[in-house]
């Protein structure tokens, strides 16, 4: 029954379409077989009419213009504080740029690069500066250099240097060493060091110095090995008030004796090939107690030296090791 009422009204809607005008028109032009060029005119002209009736618009109406859209415009607003720290950043361009001079040395008025020296041109040139540290080494000096201030390690290894004097280190408060290993030094002025404060090694090996120069009580390190340093020519007592002194090396000079007393802190002494030939009893130990031990002390050269160590053997019973040299 359903299939029925389907095919009446699949008829109906059938018979509307051919009633209609698109109908008729579509079936005259299916079966027209006229001349396609007379009837251009007539054609085109109901084709007019049906789009002005269809569409609602006419051939006189004004066509839309397509414009071109201006970018967008992405500048976002500033957040509060920006231009402040832009203005900031211009007044810091404008002003001036000064460079910072180095500060001036013991013996000049040095700029940039620290003090001239008799070379003609600044220290820091000159020499190599790191940080506190200034080397110095092969150059060819025949005298110390004016050094920055704030100096603290000083080398002028393998030069010509021959004589110290109190003014090469004036003033130098910041000074913890200095290596003048290698040079001719003959004189060295006997105040030469002790202007500085903080003064803890000094080295003056492989040289020509005669008498050790009186140094601060600050030392760590001495090295005045292969000089010619003879007894006479260290002052008495020179080690006694050095309570931080580690090492003490004189080796290959004319010292005939061992130049005490020496502080508890020592660890290390080293004499050999000198012209040393006896030892007394407490050089090393207290006679007064005999359960002192110097625990510090572990080296101790002596070889090379015309002594027999066999015979004192109650002067290093306090000693952790017995000293290097002949026994026989």
């Amino acid at each position: 029954m359903r299939m029925f009422a389907r095919l009446i009204l699949g008829l109906l809607v059938l018979k509307a379409a051919a009633a209609s005008p698109r109908f008729s028109r579509q079936a005259d032009l299916d079966t027209y077989d006229g001349n396609y060029d007379e009837d251009l005119d007539n054609i085109d002209v109901e084709n007019e009419n049906m789009y002005d009736y269809e569409d609602g618009l006419t051939i006189d109406e004004p066509q839309i213009e397509v414009e071109t859209l201006d970018p967008p415009d992405y500048s976002y607003p500033e957040p509060e504080g920006s231009q402040e720290v832009k203005l900031e950043e211009e007044e810091e361009e404008e002003l001036p740029r000064f460079i910072q001079p180095v500060p001036q040395g013991s013996g000049g008025s040095g700029v940039l690069m620290g003090p001239d020296t008799q070379k003609g041109m600044p220290t820091c040139l000159l020499c190599t500066c790191l940080g506190g540290s200034v080397y110095c080494d092969d150059l060819r000096l025949d005298s110390v250099p004016p050094l920055p201030k704030d100096t603290t390690h000083f080398y002028a290894r393998y030069n010509r240097i021959t004589k110290i004097n109190k003014s090469d280190f004036a003033s130098m408060n910041k000074l913890k060493r200095i290596d003048l290993t290698a040079n001719e030094i003959t004189v060295v002025e006997d105040r030469a060091f002790m202007g500085l404060p903080e003064l803890e090694e000094l080295v003056i090996r492989e040289n020509h110095i005669p008498q050790l120069p009186s140094l601060p009580e600050t030392m760590t390190l001495i090295d005045a090995s292969q000089n010619n340093i003879a007894s006479k020519g260290i002052h008495k007592e020179a080690f006694k008030d050095m309570t931080g002194l580690l090492y003490l090396y004189l080796t290959d000079n004319n010292i005939d004796y061992i130049p005490v007393p020496l502080p508890d802190s020592l660890r290390s002494l080293h004499l050999q090939r000198n012209n040393i030939q006896t030892m007394h009893q407490d050089t090393f130990c207290n006679l007064n107690d005999f359960n002192y031990i110097r625990n510090a002390l572990e080296d101790i050269r002596l070889d090379g030296n015309p002594i027999n160590l066999s015979r004192t053997p109650q002067a290093y019973i306090c000693l952790p090791r017995i000293p290097v040299g002949d026994l026989i």
